[in-house]
């Protein structure tokens, strides 16, 4: 196994056109489960550390570019309030010594079903900015994952940053695992609203072959709000209203049985997330609206 180690971007770009197959190394901690059980053996390890601008993140009026190497304490730290989403989502990440070496790069990179930052990033509708020798794209987040751990990158292209949407309204996070770190995933669900277009997203991990969205239960959610009027009234949302909107969630799963958890079991844990933090944001939408909870003095 070769590793190279550029000094700068440009020489990243460089050596990934003339090594295509080299897999990509920062963080390092998926690649190196693969290497030390000797499920993977790559021919050449491309080691991107050296490279400052990976790590750096840029909070805009609208948008917060996320470098792929921004280790997930630093989301934490300092992007609670723009991307709330993604930063529930780094606090479940394995421990915090994962968390200080980890970033959202390699999570999108491996593609893994499983990983703790697809959701939130798919409710929010991130983009992923890819560069290569031969120029920059942007891939949005729904066409970024196409099958089990493959992405849409081409080979001579590596994950610059993540462009997400600044939050104008609640975003949540729940994942569910076998103990509370050090874990992956039995499932995961994110759920973002976003006030400015009177639209819902959400994001399921770990229950179907790729991190998908809930799109029947979008459609249905953003339906019964608009017809309600919700939005404007700050009602609190129905239990019919949750209720279905879970079992559709749900019903977007397509899970298998594996030694974390069977697939029934996955559909139902999605469902309950689902509901539940339907009920969470609303409340908080409604509480920052300045609209008093129903019942409060």
């Amino acid at each position: 196994m070769d590793f190279l180690r550029p000094a700068s971007w440009e020489e990243a770009l460089a050596a990934k056109a003339e090594y295509p197959t080299a897999v990509p190394i920062a963080g390092g901690t998926d690649i190196m489960v693969e290497i030390n059980f000797d499920h993977r053996r790559p021919e050449y390890l491309l080691d991107l550390n050296r490279i400052a601008l990976l790590r750096e993140w840029e909070v805009g009026e609208e948008v917060t570019r996320v470098g792929a190497s921004v280790p997930y304490t630093h989301i934490m730290e300092n992007l609670r309030e723009t991307l709330p989403g993604l930063a529930l989502a780094s606090h479940t990440v394995a421990s915090p010594q994962i968390r200080n070496r980890g970033g959202v790069g390699g999570n999108l990179g491996c593609a893994s079903p499983a990983g703790d930052s697809h959701p939130a990033l798919l409710a929010a509708g991130a983009e992923v900015e890819v560069e290569s020798v031969r120029g920059t794209r942007m891939i949005p987040i729904d066409e970024f994952y196409t099958g089990v751990k493959r992405n849409a990158l081409a080979a001579d292209e590596l994950i610059k940053a993540i462009h997400v949407k600044n939050a104008t309204g609640p975003q949540q996070y729940s994942k569910v695992g076998t103990r509370n770190a050090m874990v992956i995933a039995v499932c995961a669900f994110g759920l973002a609203l976003h006030p400015e277009t009177r639209t819902v997203r959400t994001g399921i991990g770990s229950a179907a072959p790729t991190p998908i969205r809930a799109k029947a239960a979008e459609e249905f959610l953003n339906a019964a709000l608009e017809e309600g009027g919700f939005w404007d009234n700050g009602k609190v949302i129905t239990p019919s209203i949750a209720k279905q909107f879970g079992e559709l969630a749900s019903g977007a799963c397509n899970p298998i049985d594996d030694v974390r958890g069977t697939a029934k079991y996955r559909r139902h844990a999605v469902g309950i997330m689902a509901r539940r933090q339907l009920v969470w944001t609303w409340e908080q939408y409604r509480g920052t609206n300045g609209r008093p909870l129903e019942g409060a003095a």
